[in-house]
């Protein structure tokens, strides 16, 4: 289960982290895609079935966390601006810094479980500002 869970780290820190670019990203998709189908035919379990079984409970986590993953990388994909602290490399003005697109991208993000092995469906809320101006940040 460790071995997996590194191996997760690794691909998320590598391809989703603060920096990220479309192919990082894809790239990312496709690894953890392939994690997730070397884990389930390839983990290992240590333990007894009729005792407490710490090593179980990682394994559905990490299980849980490569699903989490490709979702976040899903999820970088489709936003394609600088948000927040994530910088996403396509998105920068002209001085370098990160670039906001409030046209297409003032929206909160939930998605929609198809089930195994079918695309998840993007829902959005609008966001509406009344008493804040959109503003593009500046770090000089």
């Amino acid at each position: 289960v460790d071995h997996f869970h590194k191996k997760l780290g690794h691909i998320m820190w590598d391809y989703v982290g603060m920096s990220r670019n479309a192919e990082g990203l894809k790239k990312a998709i496709n690894l953890m895609q392939e994690l997730k189908e070397e884990f389930w035919a390839n983990v290992r379990i240590p333990g007894e079935m009729n005792n407490v079984n710490p090593e179980l409970e990682k394994a559905g986590r990490v299980a849980d966390f490569i699903d989490i993953g490709i979702l976040m990388a899903q999820d970088a994909l489709d936003r394609n601006e600088s948000c927040g602290g994530h910088f996403r490399e396509e998105s920068v003005t002209e001085e370098g810094e990160a670039k906001r697109d409030d046209e297409h991208f003032t929206y909160v993000s939930c998605w929609e479980y198809q089930g195994d092995d079918k695309e998840p469906v993007l829902n959005r809320e609008e966001l509406v500002f009344e008493n804040i101006e959109l503003s593009q940040r500046s770090y000089k």
